[in-house]
């Protein structure tokens, strides 16, 4: 965050301490998915040479809105951080950085104590030492119980929902089940149970940031009865103020379920 004078730096913490007590924990979401977007934007505004010191601010400022998420007590977040769409729309050499800063993202939060990270996606198309700083950021990790950290890497919704469908047929052609069996099976319920984020809550809040009002193919199953929060700020530049506003907003809403 950019240095304020001094006024307005006071005014600032006054104002984002506000929003902080006003927040209730009944009326906090549960899960979190947030697509940081606009750090390339960032890097060429700034006159950055790449794209990748734009993505190097996403990962810090990701770091820091997950320890904001944490001292507000929110159970689980998601993180977009590649989807399939970019595996084949970026340029290798910024792919390549990129992976390496994932891998680094992923190392660092593993180190977090209490942090729980994982990797929600699939690995077909991602080099080999990405896959592993993940696997090993997941194993480090497993049996922590603090903050959920899901890092959505090589991620697409419909690549996820027809992975949860393979996943499916398959179980049943392992127990010998035959086709009438499997389309009396076939529930929203079951689909839930085979998805990248299978055992947890479906998110209730997704952020965007860059001011862009889409999902690029994020959580389409889970965020079927989400609320929305799209802030102007690019990805690096998002604040603890914007975060808290938010929250607040969601804490305002209600949420019907389709009543």
């Amino acid at each position: 965050m950019p240095r304020l004078p001094l006024g307005r730096g006071i005014l600032y913490r006054l104002y984002q301490a506000r929003l902080r007590r006003g927040l209730h924990g009944e009326g906090l979401p549960k899960h979190i998915a947030m697509i940081l977007d606009g750090n390339r934007r960032w890097a060429r505004q700034r006159a950055l040479e790449t794209a990748a010191h734009g993505h190097r601010a996403g990962a810090a400022k990701m770091q820091e809105f997950l320890g904001w998420a944490d001292e507000l007590g929110i159970r689980v977040v998601t993180l977009y951080l590649l989807s399939t769409d970019n595996l084949v729309g970026r340029h290798s050499e910024e792919l390549d950085q990129l992976f390496q800063i994932i891998a680094d993202l992923a190392e660092d939060l593993s180190q977090v104590p209490g942090w729980r990270v994982q990797h929600v996606g699939s690995s077909e198309g991602l080099p080999e030492p990405l896959v592993a700083s993940l696997a090993a950021a997941e194993l480090r990790t497993a049996e922590n119980t603090g903050l959920h950290v899901n890092l959505a890497v090589g991620y697409g919704g419909r690549r996820e929902i027809a992975d949860a469908m393979r996943s499916i047929i398959a179980h049943h052609e392992k127990l010998g089940s035959d086709f009438e069996t499997l389309a009396a099976d076939l529930t929203p319920e079951l689909i839930g149970e085979h998805l990248y984020t299978q055992g947890q809550p479906d998110p209730d809040l997704v952020i965007r940031t860059s001011g862009e009002q889409r999902l690029s193919d994020f959580m389409l199953w889970q965020s079927a009865h989400s609320e929305f929060y799209f802030v102007e700020a690019l990805g690096p530049d998002l604040r603890e103020v914007d975060f808290l506003r938010a929250i607040r907003d969601y804490s305002t809403r209600h949420r019907r379920y389709g009543t």
